[in-house]
C-alpha cells in the first residue's frame, strides 16, 4: 500500500533521499485523514529546517495541519504547483511531493520508518 522507495515519519511524511537532497510530501493516510485539500502553506527556497521542524501547513475542510521536515537541511526546490491546485495531494499523495531537500547530513535517516513499518504504525491507530 505505501511506496517502498521511500522512508516515512510518525508525523505521516514521506521522503525520498537522493544523494545529497531529499524530496518531501504526506502520505496517502495522511491525506485522507484530512479530506479535501484547499490550501497549502510552503517555505520558500533558501529556508533552512531541523529534522523535526514545520516547514509548512495543509488545509482542508476539516481542520489546518502543520508539515513537519522528516531530515535538517535547506529548501532548494518548492512545489508551486501545489499552491494552485492543492486538491494534487487528494488524488496522488505519494506522488505530489512538497519540497526537496539539501540534507544537512544525508545519513541521518536512523529515525525514519521503512513501508512495512509505517504500514503497522497506520495500522495499530
Amino acid at each position: 500500500m505505501y511506496p517502498t522507495d521511500r522512508q516515512y515519519t510518525r508525523e505521516h511524511e514521506w521522503v525520498t533521499v537522493s544523494g545529497s537532497t531529499a524530496r518531501v510530501g504526506i502520505t496517502d493516510y495522511a491525506q485522507q485523514q484530512l479530506g479535501d485539500v484547499v490550501f497549502m502553506e510552503l517555505p520558500e527556497v533558501g529556508q533552512e529546517f531541523a529534522a523535526g521542524a514545520q516547514f509548512g501547513s495543509i488545509e482542508s475542510v476539516k481542520a489546518v495541519s502543520d508539515i513537519y521536515c522528516p531530515l535538517a537541511g535547506k529548501v532548494v526546490e518548492v512545489n508551486a504547483a501545489l499552491t494552485d491546485r492543492p486538491e494534487t495531494v487528494n488524488q496522488s499523495a505519494h506522488e505530489a511531493w512538497m519540497i526537496v531537500l539539501e540534507l544537512s547530513d544525508p545519513a541521518a535517516t536512523d529515525g525514519l520508518l521503512d513501508a512495512a513499518a509505517y504500514a503497522e504504525l497506520v495500522e495499530s491507530l
